[in-house]
């Protein structure tokens, strides 16, 4: 058996269905390329309740540390989660009806006791983002994998301008 299938998740990543992977395999590249060990299935708020219900309850007791859930129109698969476990949820909205304004209205605006933190629509690598900066908190290898990240956004865009630079038009000054 490989080492990966013996690692225990400390991210879970649920989408409401498979149509979703697209959009949530930024943050299953992302995890991986952070060498975070994660795990994805697909729960339905409304067709599999009572397994979504069985997740939530046991996911800290299998040693998972962050809930990325991701979830399009109705949008409750996040707060139901959220419901049943004491562990931090991440709600990505996914763009569906109305651009996902929907789906993000509904994981944002949670009951008083039932947060979920949201990030924008389909912007699943920022919920990886930030459940590595979660995870960061008790994991020093993490933490030190996120400033690397961190830092490279600095150099990318360093790079970025060093192209602008190079770019002429008649009346540019820079």
């Amino acid at each position: 058996m490989s080492e990966h299938k013996t690692m225990n998740p400390l991210v879970s990543i649920i989408m409401g269905s498979t149509s979703d992977l697209p959009v949530m395999e930024k943050a299953c590249q992302w995890l991986d390329d952070h060498q975070i060990p994660f795990e994805v299935n697909a729960l339905s708020a409304h067709r599999t309740p009572q397994a979504v219900e069985a997740f939530a309850r046991a996911a800290a007791g299998r040693g998972v540390e962050v809930i990325i859930a991701a979830a399009g129109m109705a949008a409750a698969l996040p707060g139901v989660i959220a419901a049943q476990t004491t562990l931090p949820v991440i709600g990505v909205p996914i763009k569906g009806m109305l651009d996902g304004l929907d789906a993000l209205l509904s994981i944002v605006q949670m009951p008083p006791g039932i947060p979920v933190a949201t990030v924008g629509v389909n912007a699943a690598q920022n919920a990886a983002v930030l459940a590595a900066q979660i995870l960061a908190l008790s994991h020093e290898d993490v933490a030190e994998n996120v400033a690397k990240f961190k830092s490279s956004l600095v150099a990318k865009i360093a790079k970025a301008n060093d192209d602008l630079a190079a770019v002429q038009y008649s009346y540019k000054t820079n």
